[in-house]
């Protein structure tokens, strides 16, 4: 591996580590009906994902799988000012995925997964979020089962993995 290439998966693997810190102190300071775009971008960087909303918003998607288990969506009004704020991944959203929503609804609710595997024998896509897990030393997982042929919800399904 050349020199510049390592030091480029090094700068990448500690920024990774980084996002969730620096979501500690910027996220706070982000606060709808005050804070303008502009320093959204400042603090967060670029979003993963414009979602243009029907009322004229758009919703900027933070997310940081696949390593974290959050996914900040944040709704910038017409007038460039935040009106909300929504970490994504909750049960209250997970709640919310109904059987033969399409991927675009998948995405929006809950926002990029941490992966997507097809499983051609069971005619499944599989979309994998990191999330929060109802104790430190477990690693949970929620997931979305589409049909390979409808491009639809099937079911979801979740599992909890023990970490070391």
């Amino acid at each position: 591996m050349k020199i510049s290439a390592w030091i480029g998966a090094a700068a990448a693997a500690i920024g990774s580590a980084l996002l969730p810190a620096c979501d500690l102190v910027n996220l706070p300071e982000i606060k709808p009906g005050i804070t303008r775009a502009a320093e959204v971008r400042a603090r967060l960087g670029e979003p993963g994902f414009e979602h243009h909303n029907a009322d004229g918003s758009v919703t900027w998607e933070y997310t940081r799988q696949p390593a974290g288990v959050h996914c900040y969506m944040i709704t910038i009004g017409s007038d460039q000012i935040v009106t909300a704020i929504e970490q994504a991944l909750n049960q209250a959203n997970y709640g919310r995925v109904r059987e033969g929503a399409s991927k675009e609804e998948i995405r929006r609710l809950l926002g990029a997964p941490g992966s997507k595997t097809v499983y051609n024998n069971l005619q499944e896509e599989v979309w994998e979020w990191r999330i929060e897990g109802a104790i430190p030393i477990e690693e949970s997982y929620f997931m979305v089962h589409f049909d390979t042929d409808k491009q639809r919800v099937k079911k979801t399904s979740s599992r909890v993995a023990m970490r070391g």
